[in-house]
């Protein structure tokens, strides 16, 4: 899980023309509070490098998909954020025009009211499970 690449134009508007890796870095302590220990976050025109030890494999998963889902940034670099082994597999979605969660759900689990799983899983990424947008990323555990 190196780098990961993100749509920039897009996401949550967090930067208020101070110091981008500060801004980062309270948004990760807001939404995963005392999940990441040692944590250092640096930022270099839209790249996002993340060092720190992480609690679960998700809280670094869910650190990636905080980091990246804003706007201004393009990628994510999470080589020095260290995680224990994942207790499941997950994979990643891009948002397209037109989706939904239960849209979602019905496509990765056969059935739509599978939604919240998609919705608990990024719980710190998705604050309303009636807003997503395209280029967003979630995570999508493989167990329904």
């Amino acid at each position: 899980m190196g780098l990961f690449a993100f749509v920039k134009d897009i996401g949550a508007s967090i930067f208020g023309g101070g110091n981008e890796a500060e801004e980062i870095t309270d948004l990760l302590n807001k939404d995963l509070p005392n999940q990441i220990t040692n944590l250092k976050v640096d930022f270099d025109d839209g790249r996002v490098t993340l060092a720190g030890d992480c609690a679960s494999h998700a809280t670094k998963e869910k650190a990636v998909l905080l980091a990246g889902n804003i706007k201004g940034v393009g990628d994510v670099n999470a080589d020095n954020l260290t995680a224990p082994k994942p207790e499941e597999e997950t994979e990643f979605y891009t948002v397209k025009r037109g989706d939904s969660l239960s849209k979602i759900a019905k496509a990765y689990y056969g059935d739509y009211m599978k939604y919240p799983l998609i919705f608990e899983a990024n719980r710190e990424v998705i604050k309303d499970p009636d807003l997503i947008y395209p280029g967003q990323q979630l995570r999508i555990p493989k167990s329904a």
